[in-house]
């Protein structure tokens, strides 16, 4: 269109704290161990049903040690953020890859959550609600001091931009 410049979608600039690293790493090993230390100890309880039940300890076991050893890097490769005087973006996913972009005359709130694994590791997750369908959006994995930051700036640009988020 004469007059209009052409928009061309880019990834986000900001990579997520290198400590979300250990914070994914220890996600996944929790969330492994959980259903593998039920399975064994079922498996040492239960005697018909031993062989099978610590089998599939073992087998989630190693399974969950791959992804922790994988998946947390990749999440970091992947993983990107970035805030402009007219929107938030956030690029996340490891097989299916996901941008989202929300303009400032769109956002509703801006929250900091830190779970006890992310206050651990010095982190926090600042979370970006609009009046889309598909839902909030996050950026995970940032400084817990950069994030409060980041909701500080969020609310001044909101608050300064015209629009009435709907």
């Amino acid at each position: 269109m004469a007059g209009e410049e052409a928009v061309r979608l880019r990834p986000p600039r900001n990579a997520v704290d290198r400590r979300a690293l250990g914070w994914w790493r220890a996600r996944c090993l929790l969330s492994a161990a959980v259903p593998v230390a039920v399975l064994a100890v079922l498996g040492l309880l239960i005697e018909p049903a031993r062989g099978w039940l610590l089998t599939a300890a073992a087998v989630l076991g190693a399974t969950g040690l791959a992804a922790t050893a994988f998946l947390p890097a990749w999440w970091y490769r992947v993983h990107r953020w970035e805030v402009t005087d007219e929107a938030v973006y956030v690029r996340t996913g490891a097989l299916w890859q996901e941008w989202r972009i929300a303009p400032m005359s769109r956002i509703q709130t801006v929250d900091t959550v830190r779970g006890p694994l992310e206050q651990l590791f010095g982190l926090a997750t600042v979370t970006v609600t609009t009046a889309s369908s598909k839902g909030a959006l996050r950026a995970e994995g940032l400084d817990h001091e950069l994030a409060a930051e980041l909701a500080e700036r969020l609310t001044a640009l909101t608050r300064a931009t015209p629009g009435d988020a709907t």
